[in-house]
């Protein structure tokens, strides 16, 4: 979609009656992901309202949300104003998940990788479709099932996102057989393994902005955890609908699940072993997350505290059940909760008291690094935050070039960073592909 020019931006915002911190306040409103703090987006507007930039997808978005019409009187979508920094040449789009549908992931999202590489996300759009060709008859072997879905899941917690794809399509298909040929504990044993895959499948859609497949695997995690019979794994597959409901915007729905759950879980297993433990303390951290995005700051704190007192029983972060759960994962839910809740400067004395070398699972580490980022960014200092970005980045590059937040923020930081580190912040956008 092509937003209008600046001047057309500056009348549209008059005819309303809004001044400039106005306008920043409503599109504030009107988000559902983090973005620019107040100060930062009023600079934003009127840069915008200069022709010095133009506003991202993401903020084009939400000027629709507030009644931006989408063309010009006569129907026809108004030309691009061009940015300082496009003027001769071809903008880079970020292409949503959907559109990666059939293409290389290494080429698409990953950056600097080959367009030529073998690896395409095809085949798991038709599996979770239902209409990828049904894979030659074989025996299913639980041993070597269990050790593939393992292997998956250090995939995914090591951000090794172009490996995992490439394994998931046939994983689940074999595990999909194993559900409807095999009786008895060998059943149950392959829906508990099946429900454990599609946990990390949905993880992986969820980061990559795909809510529509997300939801395919996630009721199929959740029912296939249903017909093992384990409270464990139900409880497990439960973080995953949490999450799911939540980056869906069912926050109401995504609390109330996470509370209901653990609550089962604890009448029914109750929290005396370290697996239950670790299972019934990250749902409580996803709940407290899903409560932060709620605004409802009361129940995020309650479903912190007591997933504060699950890991200090517990004692450490043993990563059981793919939870990564224990003091250290807490801690860094409490960062994502003050970003989430708009609290920089807690954010950040939160994330100092961390060491990062106690973090053993990639994907965590650079997750607390984007939570920095977004924390200095919302605080206005935004060469910490390009420094968080780039340690995230050395960290994991896969789960940077990822996530449509993170393009977001890099977006926004090359609009609003100081001259010493512009061009620095425009090359970091250009290479995650986060560049219009």
């Amino acid at each position: 979609m092509a937003v209008s020019n600046g001047g057309e931006l500056r009348e549209w915002r008059r005819s309303r009656g809004w001044d400039v911190p106005e306008l920043a306040r409503r599109l504030r409103r009107a988000a559902d992901e983090p973005i620019a703090a107040h100060e930062g987006l009023v600079r934003m507007i009127r840069a915008w309202e200069r022709g010095d930039h133009r506003p991202s997808e993401r903020y084009e978005l939400l000027y629709r949300r507030l009644g931006l019409p989408s063309g010009n009187e006569n129907g026809a979508e108004s030309q691009p104003t061009p940015t300082r920094r496009q003027e001769g040449t071809e903008p880079v789009r970020r292409r949503t998940f959907v559109e990666l549908t059939g293409i290389s992931l290494a080429g698409a999202m990953l950056p600097g990788a080959a367009a030529s590489s073998a690896t395409s996300i095809e085949p798991l759009v038709l599996m979770l479709t239902g209409t990828a060709p049904e894979p030659p008859a074989a025996p299913p072997d639980l041993t070597g099932l269990a050790t593939s879905v393992a292997r998956a899941r250090k995939d995914y917690q090591a951000c090794r996102y172009a490996e995992l794809i490439n394994r998931l399509p046939r994983l689940l298909s074999q595990l999909d057989t194993a559900c409807r040929c095999l009786t008895g504990d060998d059943k149950l044993r392959a829906c508990a393994l099946s429900a454990d895959a599609y946990h990390v499948t949905a993880g992986f859609l969820l980061k990559t902005g795909d809510h529509g497949l997300a939801h395919v695997a996630t009721d199929r995690s959740m029912t296939t955890a249903q017909a093992s019979q384990d409270s464990l794994t139900v409880g497990t597959s439960a973080r995953i609908l949490t999450h799911t409901l939540m980056s869906s915007g069912h926050l109401t729905a995504a609390v109330t699940t996470a509370q209901n759950h653990a609550a089962r879980l604890d009448h029914e297993t109750g929290t005396t072993t370290p697996e239950s433990q670790s299972v019934y303390g990250s749902l409580l951290l996803r709940g407290a997350l899903a409560a932060a995005q709620h605004d409802d700051r009361a129940t995020a704190h309650e479903m912190l505290a007591e997933a504060t007192a699950t890991a200090r029983r517990l004692g450490s972060d043993a990563n059981l059940r793919g939870t990564a759960f224990g003091p250290v994962n807490t801690q860094m839910h409490q960062v994502n909760v003050a970003v989430t809740l708009g609290d920089a400067g807690t954010a950040i004395d939160l994330a100092r008291r961390i060491d990062l070398r106690a973090v053993t699972v990639t994907e965590r580490k650079a997750s607390l690094l984007i939570d920095v980022a977004w924390a200095f960014f919302q605080w206005g200092k935004y060469e910490q935050a390009h420094a968080a970005l780039r340690a995230a980045e050395d960290t994991a590059p896969q789960e940077v070039a990822a996530r449509p937040s993170v393009a977001i923020l890099a977006r926004d930081l090359a609009t609003l960073a100081p001259a010493s580190i512009r061009w620095d912040a425009e090359q970091f956008a250009t290479r995650i592909g986060a560049t219009k």
